[in-house]
């Protein structure tokens, strides 16, 4: 194996470089080979310019080899591994042991932040070997448990390190504290909504997608961003998830277990919602991973865009593949979707009149699709506050997020409790096949789900999606039998009450 070792990024998977240089007489004229696209050829002058700022003048013909030959490498994460290969070659420096450098350069020697270092951090602690890493990387760095990583802020620092005449500052590892915050908004700052409050609750507590309509102004937006502040923090298994993600794209961490949070306008592209382009980069929906999604003016959004979501929702990953390659990103989000009920928006509104004509209302219906609607478990009206009631519930101070966040996390204990030995985390990760196992119902139970089965005519998806929400209402209330009561609520969710797609 060469000493000096490198990394490129393939989907979330760092891959291996291995930086191979060879210099001989002639002109000045420095050569990288090895498939490297804009970023890495432009290192050349990026490089050179470092090494003369530390006395260190490259003269010759120079040959850089980054192999595996047939991989593209993209991006400045080389320039550092390149720097040092170099100047191994040249006699300056000597690398004793297989370690992995990564850094973009400055001319003056600073060593950048770069994107990827999280992925990196990982295949170093799975060969064991030490990892040099930017300064501005340290942070993330710290979070993966094992590896040897040092902090390089300028290549001056790295060759004293080399050369034996200095020490570099190890990174000691890190923890991610749930640190305190202030919801905003808070649940008790919206007034009313009563059913909506209740529907984003379970949604919560077993990761259930949720479609709320209602008319303008009504406050679905303001509800779907109080939910991320009653979901239960990231744990470490989840955060090494979302942070891998994150630095593929070079994301900075924020420092806490929050969930993520991403809020999507209907006018964004394919690849930019499922990931794509010339470096197959993840998109929205897997930066949202273990988090939530959120589609506001639902739609708004293109059919055929809609259509791409039904197979990550089912499956908790998405695979791009283009002619460059094919990656796999995870993408086991949480979809919260809003939309108004007509073009107008005030059909069934008990104060505006709806404009729409019955063939306006149907082509308006036929934007979403029966798969992708058959994949929301929660079916919300939210419906417009008059003047008497936002008079009357302005004196009132609701239930605060805190208290339901309590009530969530103790939900999500119990399901991890129960299904944590089958690989899963909560009720809407059951497969179908788990599902029928492990969630029995009573005589009278059956009987009940059969009959609302066939009054509202629920597919077999459909089914399983009400024994999942079920199970978390009970997980919700402390109950280990699924009861009666519970499917009832499931099914008034999955029914949908006033919304014209359920009508």
């Amino acid at each position: 194996m060469n000493a000096v070792l490198g990394v490129t990024l393939q989907g979330i998977q760092a891959l291996r470089v291995e930086v191979e240089v060879e210099i001989t007489g002639g002109l000045f004229v420095i050569s990288i080979v090895g498939l490297p696209d804009a970023s890495v050829r432009e290192a050349r002058e990026r490089v050179r310019a470092a090494l003369r700022s530390l006395g260190v003048s490259v003269r010759g013909r120079v040959a850089v080899n980054l192999a595996p030959a047939d991989s593209p490498k993209e991006g400045a994460l080389l320039d550092l591994p390149i720097a040092i290969g170099i100047a191994h070659a040249m006699g300056e420096i000597r690398v004793k042991r297989p370690s992995i450098f990564m850094g973009e350069l400055a001319l003056d020697g600073r060593v950048r932040r770069v994107r990827g270092a999280v992925p990196a951090a990982l295949l170093a602690r799975t060969h064991g070997l030490p990892f040099f890493v930017p300064g501005g990387n340290a942070a993330e760095v710290s979070l993966v448990k094992g590896v040897e990583a040092y902090r390089v802020d300028h290549i001056r620092d790295l060759f004293a390190h080399l050369k034996g005449d200095g020490a570099l500052e190890p990174i000691v590892p890190g923890t991610c504290a749930e640190e305190p915050h202030e919801p905003d908004p808070d649940f008790s700052d919206i007034k009313g909504q009563a059913a909506a409050k209740r529907a984003l609750e379970i949604a919560a507590a077993g990761h259930h997608n949720i479609l709320m309509t209602g008319s303008p102004g009504s406050g679905k937006t303001l509800l779907a961003r109080a939910l991320k502040d009653i979901l239960p923090p990231l744990s470490d298994e989840e955060l090494m998830e979302a942070l891998l993600v994150r630095s593929t794209v070079g994301l900075p961490m924020d420092g806490t277990r929050r969930r993520p949070f991403r809020s999507i306008h209907h006018t964004a592209s394919t690849i930019a919602i499922c990931g794509g382009g010339t470096n197959l980069r993840p998109g929205e929906i897997s930066l949202a991973h273990r988090g939530v999604l959120f589609l506001d003016e639902f739609t708004e959004f293109r059919r055929d865009l809609l259509e791409s979501l039904r197979q990550p929702l089912e499956d908790g990953f998405i695979s791009v593949s283009r002619a460059s390659g094919s990656v796999t990103y995870p993408a086991r989000v949480l979809l919260v979707t809003a939309c108004n009920p007509c073009p107008c928006g005030y059909w069934g509104d008990p104060v505006e009149p709806c404009r729409c004509s019955p063939g306006a209302i149907e082509r308006y219906r036929r934007k979403l699709s029966g798969p992708i609607l058959d994949r929301i478990d929660l079916y919300v009206t939210v419906p417009r506050l008059t003047p008497e009631e936002l008079v009357q519930a302005g004196g009132e101070e609701g239930e605060g997020s805190s208290r339901v966040r309590e009530r969530v996390v103790k939900a999500r204990e119990r399901q991890w409790e129960r299904w944590s030995s089958m690989g899963f985390q909560c009720n809407a990760e059951l497969p179908e096949k788990t599902l029928r196992k492990q969630v029995r119902l009573d005589t009278e139970g059956k009987r009940f789900l059969r009959e609302m089965a066939t009054r509202i005519r629920l597919s077999g998806r459909g089914v399983s999606r009400v024994l999942k929400v079920a199970r978390t209402i009970a997980d919700l209330a402390g109950d280990e039998d699924l009861s009666t009561m519970h499917l009832a609520e499931a099914l008034a969710f999955r029914e949908g009450g006033n919304l014209p797609w359920t009508s």
